[in-house]
């Protein structure tokens, strides 16, 4: 972020604005038509790949009928309370009490991410100029919301260390399973070790800034304004970020577990709701490890990579095969389907309050 205000930003600078209505006015080159071009065809071949597995789970539509309607009423309760701690983890980055221009805010930017190829991209500048036009600075918007992200990132990967005392005591877990733990168990120290440093040093966030301004003006050469002073804004956002970790760290602690806590219950009931009885630390495992595949942006939303990953991985935690199938189609209706359902009332209910673009909200919307 940033301001250093200990409040939310209540408007955009001016200059802010004129760069970016500078960098709406100039048409897409060549270069991003052809890499977006190129994410769509590798996202079509593979939901083309994983299309026999995708087409399996969606067949059991017609068997959530026979799912025990109480667990899958508790799966749904999860599901909306992990999504609950994710806003609250975004106001508490944006330090505002509000909570309508977030949840809004958040749930269409989801909702394109989830239809979109490579849509992580569209969806979090969706969710920056919705914030902006409700009265946060884009910026800071930016910086908190994706360190926030990485925190949670952190914690996604650091989830096999609570299965850990169970595989110890001698629960036999499948080497698929163990190998992708240790993986994301690796994962997880390269980004505390790379977390420590940029938290800590400013030699390689500001080399960081200084290479990505260097390389963004060399490919946007004569076609957009030159940026400059990246390097320094990384680390004014960087301070800021640290300044409110330090503020709120057991918050964003809690939160984050929350969410990651809430949304394995969801695939908890939805396996109770099948029947089966697994063991909680081999589901734990297939989930951190459907989680770490989830996060390789080949598909929108992982249609097709999740299913098929988590389905193949419950099946090694020791879930039959049919009960497996169907516990993912009841946790991705939760997870996946409905909050991609809910994204266009969300924006028609934003554009009801804060009417188009060239309607700025004053002071008094912020504070809603």
């Amino acid at each position: 972020m940033t301001s250093h205000d200990p409040h939310p930003a209540q408007h955009l600078p001016a200059a802010g604005d004129a760069s970016r209505r500078s960098a709406k006015s100039w048409p897409l080159s060549r270069k991003t038509i052809a890499i977006r071009a190129v994410a769509l065809a590798v996202a079509g071949l593979a939901i083309y790949l994983l299309l026999p597995s995708l087409t399996r789970v969606l067949a059991s539509w017609p068997r959530l009928r026979t799912l025990d309607q109480v667990w899958l009423a508790v799966a749904l309760a999860a599901e909306l309370a992990s999504f609950t701690c994710t806003f609250a983890l975004q106001r508490l980055a944006l330090q505002t009490r509000q909570w309508f221009s977030v949840v809004t805010a958040g749930l269409s930017g989801n909702s394109v991410s989830g239809i979109v190829p490579g849509g992580a991209a569209a969806g979090a500048g969706l969710q920056f100029e919705l914030l902006s036009h409700a009265g946060f600075d884009t910026d800071a918007a930016a910086g908190a919301l994706t360190t926030f992200s990485l925190l949670e990132v952190g914690a996604l990967l650091a989830l096999p260390v609570v299965a850990l005392p169970a595989v110890l005591a001698g629960t036999a877990v499948s080497p698929g399973l163990v190998r992708t733990a240790l993986l994301g168990l690796g994962m997880f120290c390269l980004l505390a070790i790379a977390g420590a440093l940029l938290l800590k040093t400013d030699r390689p966030l500001a080399a960081i800034g200084r290479a990505a301004q260097a390389l963004r003006n060399r490919i946007t050469r004569g076609r957009r304004p030159p940026l400059t002073g990246l390097d320094t804004r990384l680390l004014s956002e960087r301070d800021t970020i640290r300044s409110v970790l330090g503020h709120n760290w057991w918050q964003a602690l809690l939160l984050t577990v929350g969410r990651l806590g809430f949304d394995f219950g969801c695939l908890l009931a939805a396996l109770r709701a099948t029947g089966t009885h697994p063991q909680h630390a081999l589901v734990l495992l297939a989930y951190a490890a459907a989680n770490v595949i989830e996060l390789v942006p080949v598909t929108p939303g992982g249609l097709g990579l999740v299913e098929a990953s988590l389905t193949g991985l419950l099946v090694l935690a020791g879930v039959h095969a049919g009960d497996a199938l169907l516990a993912t189609l009841a946790y991705r209706l939760a997870s996946y389907w409905l909050p991609l359902c809910a994204g266009p009332p969300a924006y028609l209910l934003y554009r009801h309050r804060y009417g188009r673009w060239h309607t700025r909200p004053g002071i008094e919307n912020s504070a809603r």
